[in-house]
């Protein structure tokens, strides 16, 4: 057998068939490819997700949704979980039991969610301001590096917050926030996020405000004046303050309690091992509140993703068997349509084979580019994965 005229008539011969090949090629490169890009992304997803998990020890939240909760306090998701009240989180702090990080991500500025926090917030997560200072008082707010990026924001601008209906009925006015602090990217959620003192959300939600003194206010401004009780009423024309600066954040005050107040999560932190578990029959005994791992609510939500996995697996590779299977007749109808270059062939010297190794080289060409370029592209899809994961999950 002459090899070297046998890779000449196989190349000629596929050279000449050029779109054939191309999509024999194109269609078992899928069938290398799929299986293994969605192993790889699945993979990347649960290392990102694990990661901030494991670095949480525990999420104190209202008795609900486990899975919620911890989407709440890692990803500032699902706004609309129930919330409990900020004294549960003082009473746990006092406690000295454990370190207790209050968490209140209900509102949003634009596409970003605001987070209410303390600063050992960014402590835990170690988080580096990249540009200004902490947060020092009320109405000040500290952005991710992404929301920086993105809306072109520099310390010294100003970030409102949305109101959460078009018509806010009960009054609670768009709260311009200025921004004292640009973190550095971190690749996790906090990039997209913009972060308040928890106190700063009570005053978005209508729980606290400030307005000029009602015995200092223009005369037309008041409606009574009771001079037994000494109650002054006054009119609609005064406005509560929608920006809170050094010249009137001392006429801001809360309604009620402020250990009523809500916050959606508190992230706790053991002082150790007896702590834990005294911490963990503390939370159990109140019927209303839960202590939830994020590390154990992860292993639950990826044994059902790795279940679903297995799924499109099998249908991938069913559909793969399929292609193979199309493949091979694709082979079959082709050789009875080259009869004639084969009977040709023969009549010029070649054996069979020779006219067997013709055939088995082009399959042998379609397979090994195939698994060539599938390998090719998934080298690359590996350098583009961990950035387009990073970048997805942090928002």
């Amino acid at each position: 057998m002459n090899f070297r005229g046998l890779f000449y008539l196989g190349s000629r011969y596929l050279t000449r068939h050029k779109a054939r090949t191309l999509i024999l090629v194109s269609a078992f490169t899928l069938v290398w490819l799929l299986p293994s890009l969605i192993a790889m992304v699945v993979g990347q997803v649960e290392t990102r997700i694990r990661a901030r998990a494991g670095e949480t020890p525990f999420l104190l939240g209202k008795n609900g949704s486990a899975l919620e909760l911890v989407f709440n306090g890692l990803y500032f998701t699902k706004p609309e979980i129930q919330v409990l009240a900020f004294r549960e989180v003082q009473a746990i702090q006092e406690g000295e039991l454990a370190t207790a990080i209050p968490l209140y991500s209900r509102f949003s500025a634009g596409k970003n969610r605001i987070v209410g926090t303390s600063i050992d917030y960014f402590l835990f997560r170690e988080l580096e301001i990249e540009s200004g200072r902490q947060l020092l008082r009320l109405g000040e707010c500290i952005v991710g590096a992404k929301v920086a990026e993105e809306n072109g924001i520099v310390v010294g601008d100003s970030v409102i917050s949305s109101p959460e209906t078009l018509f806010d009925l009960g009054g609670v006015y768009p709260l311009k926030m200025k921004v004292v602090g640009i973190l550095g990217s971190s690749g996790t959620p906090d990039d997209t996020a913009v972060f308040v003192d928890v106190k700063t959300c009570w005053i978005i939600e209508g729980l606290g405000h400030g307005h000029d003194e009602a015995d200092k206010l223009d005369p037309d401004k008041l409606l009574t004046t009771d001079a037994e009780s000494g109650v002054i009423r006054v009119n609609a024309s005064v406005v509560e303050y929608n920006e809170i600066t050094g010249a009137n954040v001392a006429n801001f005050h809360f309604h009620g309690d402020t250990g009523d107040h809500p916050v959606t999560a508190a992230i706790l932190i053991p002082h150790g091992t007896k702590e834990q578990a005294l911490l963990k029959g503390a939370v159990a005994a109140d019927k209303s509140l839960q202590m939830v791992s994020p590390t154990e609510e992860m292993d639950e939500l990826f044994a059902t993703v790795f279940s679903v996995q297995r799924v499109v697996l099998w249908i991938l590779f069913a559909v793969g068997i399929a292609t193979i299977l199309i493949g091979i007749l694709v082979f079959l109808l082709s050789n009875r349509l080259r009869k004639d270059e084969f009977r040709q062939l023969g009549m010029l010297g070649a054996d069979l084979s020779t006219m067997r190794a013709l055939v088995v080289y082009e399959a042998v060409f379609v397979i090994l580019v195939s698994l060539l370029v599938s390998g090719v592209l998934l080298y690359l899809c590996s350098l583009v994965t961990p950035g387009v994961v990073r970048t997805v999950l942090a928002g």
